[in-house]
């Protein structure tokens, strides 16, 4: 099984060349922000997760579409206006991984509530969006994906929805992740499992989750205030076209400890099977035939294996290189791009 440290380790930013911030590409080096930046306050900020792959297509970013169209809802969510269209900031992220010549890496885009304002209303701090990339290895480690991970039910509940928006994938909500998933470390676990506000199984502190059980995949649905994850939407399709049965609905806890196979999927971790939760063994302890089967087909569809899931690849083109100079100059020391809305 995998241990700790490997998850801690997995989690190491890698620096590459540029990093796009706010229609400019900028020296990684550069890209920083002011100390009084509303964001870093307040944790007004929306983002996304999301991995280009070294595909049989080329170079490949993983459903970038259905990304940047969740990030566009969540800035809708809070109130931030975004200066880009959803077909702008996905050139921008292609850009910028044919730019930092990169193959394989994982993708950040951020938006958030810059400086220039101080207080609880934000509506007067501007808008920034920046997007990042750098080559990660999976979230809970090689060793996770082979052998299966360790997994505890979080003493801290998931965020409830007359609180706050858990389909909004919002910098601040990310407290309440953060505080399970020290939990479930210090605890000598690889990963925490949050319940929701009624006490139903909703996901973990990055990935949706799945049982098998009596030959159907069932996972929480979208009233256990999951995110609507955009792996969890892949994964779901690919095991009903393989002929399985998925349902969404409320899952106990005990029903974890007593199910066939459980697994995880998320972007950062991509599929992860989960051998014990809370010290209860999950069917024999080792990952099951299905979630195998599942982590196969998914490992195809994301490198261009599979055909029928290949308008799931957005890949990246030299051509991406030569986008038309846009109208305003660039600063020194900064590239110009036109992936403006």
């Amino acid at each position: 099984m995998a241990s700790v440290r490997e998850a801690v380790e997995s989690a190491v930013v890698e620096p590459t060349d540029l990093i796009w911030m706010n229609g400019e590409f900028v020296a990684w080096e550069d890209a920083t922000v002011h100390v009084l930046t509303h964001g870093l306050h307040y944790g007004t900020g929306v983002f996304e997760g999301i991995r280009c792959y070294d595909s049989e297509l080329g170079p490949a970013v993983f459903r970038n579409a259905e990304h940047m169209e969740r990030l566009l809802r969540s800035a809708e969510l809070y109130y931030m206006p975004v200066p880009y269209s959803s077909e702008a900031l996905q050139a921008a992220a292609r850009e910028l991984v044919a730019r930092n010549g990169l193959r394989s890496c994982y993708i950040r885009p951020i938006v958030y509530r810059g400086y220039g304002s101080m207080g609880l209303n934000p509506m007067d701090a501007p808008t920034d969006v920046t997007i990042a990339c750098w080559e990660w290895a999976t979230y809970l480690g090689e060793e996770g994906m082979r052998n299966g991970i360790r997994a505890k039910v979080s003493s801290w509940r998931r965020i409830s929805p007359d609180s706050l928006i858990p389909h909004a994938k919002a910098s601040g909500q990310y407290l309440n992740n953060v505080l399970a998933k020290v939990e479930s470390m210090k605890a000598g676990y690889q990963e925490a499992i949050l319940l929701d506000d009624h006490g139903h199984v909703c996901e973990g502190t990055g990935e949706n989750i799945y049982m098998l059980a009596g030959g159907e995949i069932v996972t929480p649905g979208h009233h256990n205030s999951i995110l609507d994850g955009i792996t969890r939407r892949s994964i779901m399709q690919i095991a009903a076209d393989l002929g399985y049965q998925v349902s969404e609905r409320n899952i106990a806890r005990a029903e974890l400890y007593l199910a066939d196979e459980v697994f995880m999927s998320g972007t950062a971790a991509e599929l992860v099977p989960v051998v014990e939760v809370d010290d209860h063994k999950i069917g024999t302890g080792q990952p099951g035939e299905v979630t195998r089967l599942l982590q196969s087909a998914f490992d195809d569809a994301i490198h261009g294996r599979s055909e029928c899931y290949r308008e799931w690849l957005d890949v990246v083109h030299p051509v991406d290189l030569e986008t038309p100079a846009g109208d305003a100059p660039a600063p020194a020391g900064s590239v110009q791009t036109t992936a403006a809305g």
